[in-house]
């Protein structure tokens, strides 16, 4: 991580811990917000206006935090207007790596090596991770926000005038709905799976692992329509899909969530695949890049071996080219 601008020690996917062995998660650091008028949003300071070409979003597609910010990007038409650049899906004991995989990139800007070169120019004395993803200024050269809850919410709101008449991700009348479920999905399941996967006792391992399940068992019931929340997609469905693409590839045998698959959930199962059918959303999806990442990391999976299944996500994928 960096420490006062200065690259300390090597990566480790541990965060932070509590005193049962529970994995705590870092809280992002940069939070400002693009607006219309490039007023100040919620958090941060003003100056980041609405502009075709001025942005570009910095994605590992492994992460699902970042997946998040491509699909909203994808569904919003945003493409044209806001630049992506794919990390290096392996993890290296720098943090994320550009080029050198297939599909990873070279930074554009900068010439950059590693991410934690642009957290240091966007503040010479961070101190923390550098994570994925990050959404930069190229006006300014200068880090607009590395939360990707706030990304998803501004690519939802802040472009409208450029790109009118996309899907709204948060409409007024279910908002109160999408953020109960949303903080309720990030908990369990979302980051719960982390929580399983990196818990340093048994017991903060048990419990990780019941919210998870719990979770699921629940959403597989709560899946009447379409979608989470009847036959509007939103935010909230984004948030869940990134975790469930993810879930039988990954999270069933590294991260020892191995009750059941997704696969073993009929409901969740179809809505896995109408989400993945929904117009570009199947190209935020490298299921190559997610095992290579998943799989690279040296505290869970020392030997690298990249599995070759499980056979029906591949066979999944096949069938919504």
């Amino acid at each position: 991580m960096l420490l006062n601008g200065k690259w300390t020690a090597n990566w480790q996917p541990v965060q932070a811990s509590d005193e049962q062995g529970r994995f705590v998660r870092q809280t992002s650091s940069f939070r400002n917000w693009i607006t219309p008028d490039g007023a100040a949003g919620k958090t941060g300071t003003g100056g980041f206006k609405a502009e075709a070409g001025r942005y570009r979003l910095y994605v590992a597609l492994i992460c699902p935090w970042a997946s998040r910010t491509l699909i909203a990007r994808k569904l919003k038409g945003l493409e044209d207007l806001i630049a992506v650049t794919v990390v290096n899906p392996v993890l290296t004991d720098q943090g994320w790596a550009f080029g050198g995989y297939p599909g990873a990139e070279a930074d554009p800007l900068f010439a950059a090596t590693h991410m934690h070169e642009l957290y240091t120019r966007a503040a010479e004395d961070y101190t923390g991770r550098a994570t994925v993803p990050v959404l930069w200024d190229e006006k300014t050269n200068t880090m607009v926000s590395n939360e990707s809850a706030d990304i998803v919410s501004m690519f939802n709101t802040a472009f409208t005038g450029l790109v009118a008449g996309k899907p709204d991700l948060y409409p007024a009348d279910l908002a109160p709905a999408i953020d109960a479920l949303n903080a309720e999905i990030y908990d369990r399941l979302n980051n719960g799976v982390y929580k399983a996967g990196f818990a340093s006792s048994q017991a903060a391992y048990d419990e990780a692992v019941a919210g998870v399940f719990a979770m699921l068992d629940r959403l597989e019931t709560l899946l009447t329509g379409d979608y989470l929340l009847g036959n509007r997609f939103t935010e909230t469905d984004i948030r869940l899909f990134v975790t469930l693409i993810r879930f039988d590839v990954a999270y069933h045998g590294l991260f020892k969530t191995n009750c059941k698959q997704i696969a073993d959930y009929p409901r969740l199962s179809a809505y896995l695949e109408r989400v993945l059918r929904l117009p570009g959303v199947r190209e935020t999806v490298n299921i190559q890049h997610i095992k290579a990442g998943y799989y690279s990391i040296k505290a869970l999976n020392p030997a690298g071996i990249v599995p070759v299944g499980p056979d029906h996500i591949t066979q999944l994928m096949e069938r919504v080219k």
